[in-house]
This record gives structure tokens, C-alpha cells and sequence, in this order.
């Protein structure tokens, strides 16, 4: 038996919400705090290290948005500017965060540009 497999890329990512950190201790302080005490890691793209929170495909209308027009929402991105790629950051706290370096994702690679564009 034979799977047909198709790659259809989003076509879009709509940012609902973003914040941009001072420092990248600031946000991995931030993403500490919102864990509650579990792992929780950030991404490393082209010089800037951020976090997501997609919004589920729970209800009708969002669903339709990703399977017709390949189109996703993040409800929260936030972001610092790291030029150079760290495997952890280490806050005053003794918080340490782990660093997940995804330049090769294109799609993340793209919102790492959007991110570092912006004028704030």
C-alpha cells in the first residue's frame, strides 16, 4: 500500500498580541514564571529568541481558517534580540531556560525577520 504524502505549508500567521523584551533574561525570567515551575524553552532564529502561544483549532471558524487558508493564529508572541545563539539562559534567579536554535524552519525563520523588522 502506498501513502500519498503533500506538504502545504501556512500561508499565514496572524500575531494577536507581542511583546518585546528588553534582554533576553527578561524573557526567559517571563517564560519561568508562566510555566509554573516546568520546563519550558524558547526558540533561536537569526538573532532573536522568542516564545509563542498558538491558538487551538477548537472552535469551527479557526479550524476553517487553517484548513482552507492554510492560515494560523498566535494569540502571544513574545521576543528578545540574542545576536548570538546561547543553548540556555541563566537569569540572576539561577532560572535556567533552554534555547532551542530552528533557524532551518522557514516558517519560524520568517517570523524571526517580521520580529526583528518592527519598529518599537
Amino acid at each position: 500500500m502506498s501513502v500519498a504524502v503533500t506538504y502545504e505549508p501556512f500561508q499565514e500567521i496572524v500575531i494577536m498580541e507581542k511583546t518585546r523584551f528588553n534582554s533576553p533574561e527578561e524573557i526567559a525570567r517571563f517564560t519561568s514564571v508562566i510555566a509554573g515551575g516546568k520546563l519550558a524553552g524558547l526558540y533561536w532564529v537569526d538573532g532573536v529568541v522568542f516564545l509563542y502561544f498558538p491558538l487551538t483549532a477548537s472552535t469551527a471558524i479557526v479550524a476553517k481558517e487553517l484548513l482552507e487558508k492554510h492560515k494560523v493564529y498566535w494569540t502571544f508572541v513574545g521576543f528578545a534580540m540574542m545576536p548570538k545563539y546561547m543553548q540556555i539562559i541563566e537569569t540572576k534567579e539561577r532560572m535556567i531556560v533552554p534555547v532551542v536554535e530552528i533557524t532551518s524552519d522557514p516558517i519560524l525563520k520568517s517570523v524571526a525577520h517580521w520580529l526583528k523588522e518592527l519598529k518599537e
